[in-house]
């Protein structure tokens, strides 16, 4: 077996196939790609929340957790986006508490969730756009977290590459259509 073979084999590569299952589920009869803002906010939720509990490990738990929100939140007939956003104030508390730097996953938080909400009060296709946008900077920021090898585990740095990005170019694709 070469190198490149091994490197790539199905079984090492599970979080880019997670991920592209992840996205054609969630891409499936998408309405608008402003829908898709609580993908940005859980992205950052996710990243802030491994930070302020100080372990790679739990971002995967963390990704669970936000899938929940969403989904109890949608049953709801809330905005999932405005809960995970807000779920950020506890983490952030308890940084603070065990005096955790979680700076730069801070004000991520606060550009992309930013991002989202802008994104939920434009119209909808400027709406659209600025979550493909935020999707695509995500995408860039699991990338270096990847290579980097912080924050979050590989694997959900992995994953959330390739989600973000095939999110992203759904929406711009059902914008275009």
């Amino acid at each position: 077996m070469t190198t490149l073979t091994r490197h790539w084999a199905p079984a090492r590569r599970w979080p880019t196939l997670a991920g592209i299952a992840f996205a054609a589920i969630t891409a499936y009869d998408l309405a608008t790609g402003v829908d898709l803002a609580q993908i940005i906010a859980a992205s950052a939720l996710i990243y802030l929340g491994a930070a302020a509990l100080g372990r790679q490990s739990t971002a995967w738990p963390l990704f669970l957790g936000t899938f929940v929100v969403i989904t109890i939140a949608k049953i709801a007939g809330l905005d999932s986006t405005v809960v995970l956003l807000a779920l950020a104030v506890p983490l952030v508390a308890y940084a603070v508490i065990e005096h955790r730097d979680i700076t730069v996953q801070g004000l991520a938080v606060l550009a992309f969730g930013a991002v989202a909400l802008t994104a939920l009060v434009v119209n909808e296709q400027l709406g659209a756009y600025l979550v493909a946008a935020g999707l695509l900077g995500h995408t860039a920021w699991d990338f270096y977290h990847f290579r980097a090898d912080r924050v979050v585990a590989r694997s959900l740095a992995e994953f959330c590459m390739v989600l973000d990005t095939l999110l992203a170019l759904a929406i711009v694709l059902a914008e275009l259509t």
